[in-house]
């Protein structure tokens, strides 16, 4: 990132110290030195991915576990703080997360200065990981939108490095995946998919060969009511203050409502995913402009998708937008300017619901469930807005797939 005479770059020592200034706040959260208010959100590194780190060192996979939900290669994020064998596991960690926050800030701010870029995604990213507060810190989520980032931002140039780190980011935690759905048809497509395709079979198949258990992780999930913070969630919350007999226990991992009439609900949020996910296919077979911010823009809208449907919206979440809000933002063809800004708002909503007021969301009073409205509307207007822009931006404009932007050219011609 140094310029001439090692001398940073313009335009990027705000930013550069604003992270620092941030960052040091989220390291003196997690290490305690602060004492943040609400609940200790350190609490699942320290005693639940400590405790999966006990049973993956010793070559299988959690069994008996059914928290463990996540595919195979989540097994290399908790087992990483043993690359730092001179730290305890949770300082190891939490180091380790910064390192992963610093190397997305590298990346957006070396993707800032290229001809057609610019340094909006390295403001998104500054911002957006500590408005969710030291959970952003606390969860290796962090770890898979570094992953998510890079996939993105090689995209452009690189589609084979975008489908090999997209495949390594769904076997993390799934849903990079749908990084690859806006990558340019034909050759650019064939090369992101085969290579994410590879990558994940083979990973895949690595881990069922060497780890026992590598695919119990697909059973785990089938008893799972509606998480308390989820879109669905707003019709319990609002139900207990009319005699509704369900409870909020901790089940399987999160904070959930179970009950009468949460089954359907839980169908009816895979319903409105299914849906979301056939919007996606008509925009794809529909879609006749793949401009230079297509693949970031579509990644966004899709996960945007995702989560907003999803029947569990954990607070880290959040992580994954903000890091694919970046992305576009790094483009000066991107026109998710909006949509970013509601993410933004979102996360810092997010803060205010947990871990700071977790309490009433969990009780279901009148401010818990004006936080969880707020957050959660926040998110669905940032998804509407997002594939309206999307649609706009690809279905209705001239058919020009399979041809370089003019903003292409100029990168490949100063690349």
């Amino acid at each position: 990132m140094a310029g001439s005479g090692g001398r940073t770059p313009p335009g990027t020592g705000r930013p550069l110290v604003l992270w620092g200034v941030t960052r040091a706040l989220l390291l003196l959260c997690v290490f305690k030195v602060f004492t943040f208010p609400g609940p200790d959100v350190t609490s699942d590194v320290s005693v639940i991915y400590q405790g999966w780190y006990e049973v993956l060192k010793t070559g299988t996979f959690p069994l008996d576990d059914v928290t463990w939900q996540y595919p195979q290669a989540a097994a290399l994020a908790i087992l990483s703080p043993a690359l730092l064998p001179f730290l305890e596991y949770a300082p190891a960690f939490f180091v380790l997360v910064c390192l992963a926050d610093a190397l997305v800030m590298g990346l957006l701010l070396y993707a800032g200065r290229r001809p057609a870029r610019r340094l909006a995604g390295a403001w998104v990213w500054v911002a957006g990981v500590p408005l969710l507060g030291p959970t952003a810190y606390a969860r290796y989520d962090l770890m898979v939108t570094a992953v998510a980032v890079a996939a993105l931002l090689a995209g452009a140039r690189h589609p084979r490095a975008m489908g090999t780190l997209a495949g390594l980011g769904a076997l993390l935690k799934v849903w990079p995946a749908l990084l690859l759905a806006g990558t340019r048809p034909g050759r650019a497509t064939r090369a992101a998919w085969g290579s994410a395709a590879l990558t994940g079979g083979g990973l895949a198949l690595l881990f069922a060969a060497a780890m026992p258990g590598a695919l119990a992780f697909l059973t785990f999930q089938r008893d799972r009511g509606t998480e308390i913070e989820s879109l669905g969630s707003l019709v319990f919350h609002v139900a207990r203050h009319f005699g509704w007999e369900g409870q909020v226990l901790l089940n399987y991992g999160s904070v959930e409502f179970l009950g009468p009439y949460v089954p359907l609900v839980s169908t009816l949020a895979l319903a409105l995913t299914a849906i979301a996910f056939g919007w996606l296919l008509v925009w794809r077979l529909s879609a006749r402009t793949f401009g230079a911010s297509t693949a970031c823009d579509a990644a966004f809208a899709a996960v945007l998708l995702f989560t907003t449907t999803s029947r569990v919206i954990s607070p880290q979440y959040l992580l994954w937008l903000v890091g694919l809000a970046a992305a576009c933002l790094s483009l000066r063809a991107s026109r998710m300017d909006v949509p970013a800004r509601l993410v933004l708002a979102a996360t810092g909503v997010t803060l205010l619901e947990f871990p700071l007021w977790f309490s009433h969301v969990v009780a279901s009073d009148w401010p818990g469930i004006l936080l969880l409205t707020v957050r959660n509307g926040l998110l669905v207007a940032a998804a509407l807005t997002a594939c309206r822009r999307l649609w706009r931006d690809t279905v209705r404009g001239p058919a020009t797939a399979g041809r370089p932007t003019r903003d292409e050219e100029s990168e490949l011609l100063t690349s």
